[in-house]
C-alpha cells in the first residue's frame, strides 16, 4: 500500500472541528496538524499540534490542507498554500469576492494542484440520489427548481450576508442538481438584525436551457428549513436537506372524464413515493472524494473554478438587489461589469 497522505487543517471554528474530526479518522490519510492562532478552545484538535502560522504548517510537509477559517482569509491562506505546493479543499464560499476567487483557481491551475470548495450539499444523499435521477431522465425535462433555507441567526458569522453564506449552498446545488448553468438573476435583500450585511434574500433566476429558479434564504425565521424541489415533465422531486429524505410526487396517470378539465392541459395529483436511501454523514463524503482526488483517483469535486462560478452568481444577486436590475451572468455581460 502507498503510504498515507499527510493531511493539514486551517481553522478550528464551528465547521473546523467537524472537519478535525472527519480527518483523524479518514482511511488513508493522516492528520498532522490544526493552524489557529485562537489556540484549541474547544479541545477539538484530536491531539495534533496547534500551530499559529500556515508557514508552520507547510513546514511539517503536508499533502493537502483543509481551509476552515473565516470566509475573508481564504484567498490569502489560499495562495500561500499553493505557492508551496500544497493541494486545498477550502469551505464554501471559496472567496468573498469574485476577484479573489480568480486568483485562487489560477494559482492552484497554473501549478497542476487540486482543489476542491466544501460545498457539502453536493454530498447530501436526498440531493445525490435526485441528481442520480435527474441523470437518468425519471423526471423528463425539468421546469423548475426552488429552494427554502431559513432558519435563526447563526452568530458565527460576522464576515458575511445571508447571500454568500448560505444562499451559495443552494446557488451551486442548483446547478450541479441539474448540470445547467444561470444566465439570468433577479433579487432583493433585507437587513433587519441591525448587521451591515444582508440577512434576507429572495432571488429568481433562470438556466441556460430555460429552467426557472427560486431561491427564498433568510436568518429571520424560527423555523429551520432546507428544502429543495425540482419540477419537471413528469413530476416533482422534493428533496428535505435536513433529514436527507427524498419523496416524488408524480403526475397522474389516470384519464379524467370530467368534460370541463379536459380542457386544462396541465397535470393532476398523481402517486407519492417516498425513497429508501443510504444516509451517510455528508462530511465523510466530501472528505473521501476529495481525498481520492488528491490520489488521481476519479472523484466528483466541488472544482475552484465550480466554486468561483458560484461566487460570480452570488455577487450578482447582490449587484441586482443593490441596483434593482436583473442580471445576465452571460460570460461577455460579466466581462463588461468586471465581474
Amino acid at each position: 500500500m502507498s503510504k498515507p497522505l499527510r493531511a493539514g487543517l486551517v481553522g478550528l471554528g464551528s465547521m473546523g472541528r467537524h472537519h478535525a474530526r472527519v480527518l483523524a479518522g479518514l482511511d488513508g490519510v493522516d492528520f498532522v496538524a490544526v493552524v489557529d492562532p485562537m489556540g484549541d478552545k474547544f479541545g477539538a484538535a484530536q491531539g495534533v499540534p496547534v500551530l499559529n502560522t500556515v508557514e508552520e504548517l507547510i513546514a511539517l510537509g503536508v499533502d493537502y490542507t483543509v481551509v476552515a477559517c473565516p470566509t475573508h482569509l481564504h484567498e490569502e491562506v489560499g495562495l500561500a498554500l499553493a505557492a508551496a505546493g500544497v493541494c486545498a479543499l477550502i469551505e464554501k464560499p471559496v472567496a468573498d469576492t469574485v476577484d479573489g476567487a480568480r486568483r485562487l483557481v489560477e494559482a492552484f491551475e497554473s501549478r497542476g494542484l487540486v482543489a476542491g470548495v466544501g460545498h457539502i450539499e453536493r454530498c447530501n444523499p436526498a440531493l445525490r440520489s435526485l441528481r442520480a435521477r435527474l441523470e437518468a431522465g425519471e423526471l423528463g425535462d425539468v421546469y423548475q427548481v426552488v429552494t427554502r433555507r431559513q432558519g435563526p441567526f447563526p452568530h458565527r458569522i460576522a464576515d458575511v450576508g445571508v447571500v454568500k453564506d448560505l444562499a451559495t449552498h443552494d446557488i451551486d446545488l442548483t446547478g450541479w442538481v441539474t448540470g445547467r448553468e444561470y444566465v439570468s438573476i433577479a433579487a432583493h435583500t433585507v437587513s433587519k438584525s441591525g448587521r451591515e450585511h444582508e440577512d434576507m434574500v429572495s432571488a429568481v433566476g433562470r438556466l441556460d436551457d430555460g429552467t426557472m429558479v427560486n431561491h427564498l434564504v433568510n436568518w429571520l425565521s424560527p423555523l429551520k428549513e432546507r428544502f429543495t424541489s425540482v419540477t419537471g415533465e413528469r413530476g416533482c422531486f422534493i428533496a428535505d436537506t435536513l433529514t436527507a429524505d427524498l419523496t416524488f410526487h408524480s403526475n397522474a396517470a389516470v384519464t379524467t372524464e370530467w368534460e370541463a378539465l379536459q380542457a386544462f392541459r396541465g397535470v393532476s395529483e398523481g402517486d407519492m413515493i417516498r425513497y429508501a436511501i443510504p444516509k451517510r454523514e455528508p462530511l465523510q463524503v466530501e472528505h473521501e472524494l476529495f481525498r481520492d482526488a488528491v490520489l488521481g483517483e476519479p472523484a466528483d469535486i466541488c472544482t475552484l473554478r465550480q466554486g468561483m462560478r458560484t461566487v460570480e452568481v452570488a455577487a450578482a444577486v447582490l449587484r441586482s438587489a443593490s441596483e434593482n436590475v436583473s442580471v445576465s451572468l452571460q460570460p461577455e455581460d460579466l466581462a463588461l461589469h468586471g465581474s
